[in-house]
């Protein structure tokens, strides 16, 4: 795997999770409820389960991949079409300003945040359609060891989500009860928006 590649896909994990959804949400409102602890709790229990999402994907993936090229090819299609979708939305949030990002009040925190987030992540089937439609975006098929670059690419993005989820953790409420608070998320949205129809476009161009 090429160094710019993965450069590429770095820079497309970081704006794509940037973007507060339901798991930026579930790990501020819990830093809201009293502590950042339990914020960063709720995102390495998210991150916990993006690991196990890069594992199923690999080996489904590498399933289809030894399978048929021409399999792969339709899921890369698919996952294309996906991502059009998430851009779609992600721009029409920007446009009508109805962001996921409001502060709320907060509540009594119950159970254990680190695994409620493991159970979050890996029962949410959205998860794993975005894992299996965004990785084969960046995965070679001329290549050696396509499952080694589906697991590194998934691991990536693992850790990069992670990392960005901890930040918002650390942000907290802070971020979240500022009066510009909306405008930074559809200014968000809007970018990853247009990232997600560009990665789509890329396949688009790049398959014959």
């Amino acid at each position: 795997m090429e160094l710019h590649s993965l450069a590429l896909f770095a820079i497309a994990c970081l704006a794509i999770n940037l973007i507060p959804g339901p798991d930026v949400i579930y790990i501020v409102s819990n830093t809201m409820k009293g502590k950042i602890s339990a914020g960063m709790q709720a995102a390495l229990g998210l991150g916990t389960g993006y690991f196990v999402h890069t594992i199923a994907a690999c080996l489904g993936l590498s399933a289809i991949i030894l399978s048929s090229a021409f399999a792969f090819s339709v899921v890369k299609w698919l996952g294309a079409a996906y991502l059009v979708y998430l851009g779609v939305q992600s721009i029409r949030s920007m446009w009508r300003g109805d962001s996921l990002l409001q502060p709320k009040k907060p509540e009594t925190q119950t159970g254990n945040v680190f695994i409620q987030g493991i159970l979050v992540s890996v029962l949410n089937p959205k998860v794993a359609l975005f894992f299996l439609s965004f990785l084969p975006q960046f995965v070679d098929l001329a290549a050696p060891s396509t499952s080694l670059q589906i697991l590194i690419l998934g691991i990536l993005f693992s850790v990069l989500a992670t990392v960005c989820n901890l930040a918002y953790a650390v942000a907290g409420s802070w971020l979240f009860n500022r009066p510009n608070a909306t405008r930074y998320s559809r200014a968000l949205e809007g970018v990853s928006g247009m990232l997600l129809l560009g990665l789509a476009g890329k396949v688009i161009v790049s398959e014959k």
